[in-house]
């Protein structure tokens, strides 16, 4: 493909409905360690949340610059799109919002308030940090089924916001088998090895649900040759989680050894059900409602957004790369100075 045909309509609105999904696949797991880590700072004593906390510190504010910028070229790019789902998702858009903003007051607030009061705030950070993450699976729920209404939508919805759960704490566990050191990395361990079959099992059920509650999914998953294809996806997720319980029987190991791997096969988990999520409603943007290209804003406007987006997409991701260097090797000791 040469740059004249880049430049062209179709091309184009498929190049950005790419980097909508890399951006929210980018969030989804930078911002979903994170807030693992914040609906799991309910059930540890200050000490060590104050070390999960201060793991999360340099990261957390960045980190949700991928879902402005998803949601944000979803605007420009595809604007019918976007007001379909603002309009559908209104209210847990609302709640999501106001969860994140809640949860950042808490971040701050915490260690800045009298002694008596950080308990009330402690609590406001993981509630924020367990409403973000139900909102969004919620979202994505609705999302996948094409909005459709009733009690076996909502209730697949409300399922798959749990799921997102499970999902934000393995991958906040694994990301403090990380950063942490001794009785924490230890108990990570432990919240590891129960969120993974947890996870697990809330896929299969999603998976398995997800083609009767809509059956545009089940023409798409179960049509022949692609369903040999698509084989692949849970058989390797099938492997991948096998590998990570064997792992996490071993850790934590002198030396600190293999402690990156289960943050690494979580990210490949996630990869591969957003992958598997892609394959169920493409081409389209929305599940049985807009195509790519049909709701693709004109193809001057595209020109005019990707050439803003290739100024801004490299300093993002240089960025992040800067402060996961920065920052890398074992958590500090929080502080708020």
């Amino acid at each position: 493909m040469n740059m004249e045909q880049l430049t062209q309509g179709e091309p184009l609105a498929f190049i950005f409905a790419f980097l909508i999904g890399l951006s929210m696949l980018l969030y989804a797991i930078l911002d979903g360690y994170d807030l693992g880590v914040g609906i799991l700072s309910s059930i540890v004593d200050e000490a060590h949340r104050d070390r999960m906390i201060a793991s999360i510190g340099p990261f957390w504010d960045a980190n949700e610059t991928w879902l402005v910028l998803g949601v944000g070229l979803l605007l420009v790019a595809f604007p019918a799109a976007h007001g379909v789902v603002l309009t559908t998702l209104y209210l847990p858009v609302a709640v999501m919002l106001l969860a994140l903003i809640f949860r950042g007051v808490s971040f701050d607030f915490r260690r800045k308030v009298a002694k008596k009061k950080q308990a009330a705030w402690n609590r406001n950070f993981f509630i924020g940090s367990l409403l973000v993450a139900l909102s969004q699976g919620y979202m994505v729920g609705r999302f996948i089924i094409g909005f459709q209404e009733g009690l076996t939508a909502q209730l697949f919805a409300c399922f798959f916001g749990l799921l997102v759960v499970a999902g934000y704490v393995l991958m906040g566990a694994c990301w403090l088998i990380l950063k942490a050191e001794g009785e924490l990395q230890e108990r990570a361990v432990g919240w590891a090895r129960r969120a993974i079959w947890t996870m697990v099992l809330g896929a299969i059920l999603s998976s398995l649900t997800a083609p009767f509650v809509d059956t545009r999914i089940y023409d798409r998953m179960f049509a022949f040759p692609e369903i040999t294809l698509l084989l692949a996806m849970p058989l390797i997720s099938i492997m991948l989680t096998l590998l990570m319980h064997f792992i996490l029987g071993i850790l934590p190991m002198e030396n600190d050894r293999l402690a990156w791997m289960p943050l690494a096969i979580s990210i490949a988990i996630f990869v591969l059900g957003f992958l598997g999520l892609v394959y169920s409603f493409y081409p389209y943007i929305i599940p049985g409602q807009l195509l790519i290209t049909d709701a693709a804003a004109a193809p001057e406007s595209l020109k005019i957004i990707l050439i803003g987006t290739a100024v801004v997409l490299p300093f993002l991701i240089g960025y992040t790369a800067l402060a996961y260097w920065i920052f890398k090797g074992k958590a500090s000791d929080l502080s708020y100075d």
